[in-house]
């Protein structure tokens, strides 16, 4: 499970989308490695790379290794359920509940680009916690990064579509103490891997069983007695807005650059996933 994502916010509204509050209660925006790697995408498989991000302290005081924590973004992951007395399987989109807010206006349909943007600024990411592994090849190379989620039970309100879920961080506190792996231990971190019932999700098209197709046709919500486009509303309504716009493309913009800071941030790095299973929740 958790095999299918889809993360296809452009680069600089990812970013913005990923803003956090350091311990001096600053308003930051994470740093970018390898940033030409990210392809937005209504579809992604397990072999395609992924933002990912992982504490600043990897990359500056402490050696990369294995079994280190990260965070795996998406705005939302795809799961299959089994349709009782039939070989078929409906899918259906997770993702965590959106609310209106004051920068994001009316729920109206997003009618320029501008609106688009400023709408999606709003939206708040599935923050999944994950392990990954750095391999440097023997003979030289390129070093390989892999990640891998962490499952747990599902929680009650998924429990009809699959009985396993990702572990969700639900909240910026629970993010920071997941990548703080020098402040924070393991036992400590733990102690944040349990299902959440703070998710949402609403049926789409078998479209999505295809990864090859990467269309907003794999988001659009479904009827499941008429196969046809819902009047949606709330988190659902919000969705088919975004949707109404072309798929961003990769973009040739700068990364955002921050002020230097002796204070540990959070970098986002491309990781691919591990063809290994995940790892059991506890």
């Amino acid at each position: 499970m958790c095999g299918r994502t889809s993360c296809h916010l452009p680069r600089d509204v990812l970013t913005r989308a990923c803003a956090y509050q350091d311990r001096r209660g600053q308003q930051r925006l994470p740093e970018w490695r390898d940033p030409d790697k990210y392809c937005p995408s209504y579809n992604k498989s397990p072999q395609s790379n992924s933002p990912v991000l992982l504490s600043r302290l990897h990359f500056e005081k402490v050696p990369l290794g294995k079994g280190r924590r990260c965070v795996v973004l998406a705005d939302g992951f795809y799961e299959w359920q089994r349709c009782q007395g039939t070989n078929q399987r409906q899918p259906y989109f997770i993702y965590f509940p959106q609310i209106k807010t004051e920068k994001s206006g009316s729920t109206g349909a997003a009618d320029s680009p501008e609106n688009w943007e400023k709408v999606w600024d709003n939206w708040r990411l599935l923050t999944m916690a994950g392990i990954f592994d750095c391999w440097e090849p023997p003979e030289g190379g390129d070093v390989l990064y892999s990640y891998t989620i962490i499952t747990v039970d599902s929680c009650k309100g998924l429990s009809d579509i699959h009985h396993r879920m990702p572990a969700i961080l639900d909240g910026e506190e629970a993010v920071s103490k997941w990548l703080d792996f020098g402040e924070v231990s393991t036992q400590e971190a733990l102690k944040l891997i349990h299902p959440t019932e703070n998710i949402t999700f609403h049926a789409v098209s078998s479209v999505v069983n295809n990864s090859r197709n990467n269309t907003p046709e794999c988001l659009a919500p479904v009827d499941l007695v008429v196969k046809k486009e819902l009047k949606a509303s709330g988190s659902s309504q919000r969705m088919l807005q975004w949707l109404a716009t072309k798929s961003p493309k990769k973009e040739d913009s700068k990364t955002p650059q921050k002020e230097e800071s002796d204070v540990p941030q959070w970098s986002s790095q491309f990781l691919q996933k591990s063809p290994l299973p995940t790892k059991r929740g506890t």
